[in-house]
């Protein structure tokens, strides 16, 4: 009759239990934990690969929550913007919420803006689906190089962008604003989201003036000098703020 040697057993038995033990911690590891959040300060422009795939480049000040599920990709914009690169997965939608604001993509490449009262949604690859949620019979599809506005209230309004719209409009992961026939007073608005130090436009009449360049998001000193030799204008740097006129 074979001899078992039970402190040889004891020790397998254990080691093999840590091993399942360990297993288990791995698998719980990789699955989805509840989600996870991103943010950005204040002219932070960030670029976050995702568990599945796909990519987010977040813009400044901005929040995002990701949840990866087994049927589902899900995303929550709390404030802010991002671009979406979508890796393709007919099986799990991926969904971007802003708001009462609903867009869903499989494999697709597409922004999403938070606003007061909707969120504007801007396709640059594929073909997106946005509705207000309650309103999930009035959606609007949207393909490559086309843009609309989706309000909480479910109004649509789409807009026709061509591609050096589109191109401009996401400037910012690379850095830039990119203005073309822009008024000063959007202009500075822009600039204002990426930086503490605010553009203040005293002259109301200056500020439907229209101006084109292109800058860095953080270089609203560069456009401020540029608009004063431009238009000849009056600016002050009392380095709290930055005034125009």
């Amino acid at each position: 009759m074979p001899v078992v040697d039970t402190a040889c057993w004891h020790k397998w038995w254990l080691s093999g239990m840590a091993a399942a033990c360990l297993a288990v911690m791995v698998t719980v590891w990789l699955l989805p934990r509840g989600g996870q959040e991103y943010q950005t300060q204040i002219g932070e422009i960030r670029r976050v690969p995702l568990a599945d795939g796909s990519i987010a480049t977040i813009n400044t000040a901005s929040d995002i929550d990701v949840k990866l599920a087994k049927d589902q990709r899900d995303v929550v914009l709390e404030r802010g913007e991002a671009w979406f690169q979508v890796a393709h997965d007919r099986t799990r939608p991926f969904v971007v919420t802003a708001g009462r604001v609903r867009v869903v993509a499989v494999g697709t490449a597409f922004s999403v803006r938070r606003e007061e009262e909707g969120a504007q949604v801007l396709v640059t690859e594929g073909v997106v689906e946005a509705w207000a949620r309650g309103a999930e019979g009035h959606k609007i599809r949207l393909a490559a190089g086309h843009q609309a506005y989706v309000g909480d209230n479910a109004a649509i309004r789409p807009e026709a962008a061509p591609p050096s719209a589109v191109d401009r409009a996401l400037a910012w992961r690379g850095g830039k604003v990119e203005l073309v026939d822009e008024t000063l007073a959007d202009a500075a608005e822009e600039f204002n989201r990426y930086n503490e130090r605010k553009i203040v436009i005293r002259d109301k009449q200056l500020a439907s003036e229209r101006f084109n360049g292109v800058f860095r998001v953080d270089d609203p000193e560069g456009f401020v000098r540029a608009v004063g030799q431009s238009l000849n204008v009056h600016v002050d740097d009392d380095g709290r703020q930055l005034e125009i006129g």
